[in-house]
């Protein structure tokens, strides 16, 4: 992976507070100005059966954007961060019609393969501390990170993965691994990532309770968050809040 998408990433995650100060600080300026340099969704970008582009809001909710034709990330399907705002255009398949100000993408990645013993040397046991933020999240078959650690060298290459942990005990466990390449002083910075959880037992349409383990700066951390194997959700559902709090993550 290389370093400029954690710019990026990191980037967004500074406009993000900037501009959570600037609402907080600015109340007399033009709200819309503000509002719209902020996120104010998380969505997966997808594609319909007939190449209609639309958003993934969560489990149940779908947005077509009326000012976009196709993708801007090509064929890939990624995680994104958008603002955008309600229209009116009624349509029987969507949830609702929206307008992007803006959208960019979240590095999106498939579970990393297990490599037995070169793990370590692999994908690395560099500490990192994951975020209880609305970010943090599993939705729509993908687990979206918030994470926190140390750069110095903005030229060097980092690498985050998942990994499925091999308890024989709970399938839903995965570990999340990073590399930073003896890149270990400097400033604290945050960056998203979202990994797809295909790799996973189905749920059968149940709610199972996903494991999350990590190497933290004060030894091993876990989480836990609600997972239910992703559906294929086209036709109209509830409206539901875009910027969502995550009450079920546990951190310990």
């Amino acid at each position: 992976m290389k370093m400029s998408s954690f710019l990026k990433n990191r980037l967004l995650i500074a406009m993000v507070v900037v501009g959570a100060v600037s609402l907080q600080s600015c109340l007399n300026d033009d709200d819309n100005f503000y509002y719209q340099r902020i996120p104010n969704a998380l969505v997966t970008v997808k594609a319909d059966a007939d190449n209609t582009l639309f958003l993934q809001l969560d489990d149940e909710t779908t947005l077509l954007p009326t000012n976009l034709s196709a993708s801007p990330f090509g064929d890939k399907e990624v995680r994104a961060l958008v603002n955008y705002k309600e229209v009116e255009n009624p349509n029987d398949k969507y949830s609702k019609a929206v307008h992007i100000n803006w959208i960019d993408s979240i590095l999106t990645k498939p579970i990393a393969p297990d490599l037995g013993e070169k793990n370590d040397s692999v994908y690395g046991t560099d500490p990192v501390e994951i975020v209880n933020d609305w970010v943090t999240i599993a939705e729509d078959g993908y687990l979206t990170l918030r994470f926190r650690t140390v750069w110095g060298d903005w030229n060097k290459k980092h690498f985050v993965n998942l990994l499925l942990s091999q308890n024989p005990e709970n399938p839903y466990e995965v570990e999340f691994r990073h590399n930073a390449y003896g890149d270990r002083y400097g400033e604290t910075q945050d960056a998203l990532v979202a990994f797809k959880l295909d790799d996973l037992p189905d749920t059968e349409g149940k709610t199972v309770k996903l494991k999350l383990k990590w190497e933290s700066f004060s030894g091993e951390k876990s989480a836990e968050f609600d997972y239910c194997t992703r559906k294929s959700v086209t036709p109209q559902s509830p409206s539901v809040t875009s910027v969502r709090s995550n009450p079920n993550l546990i951190l310990n």
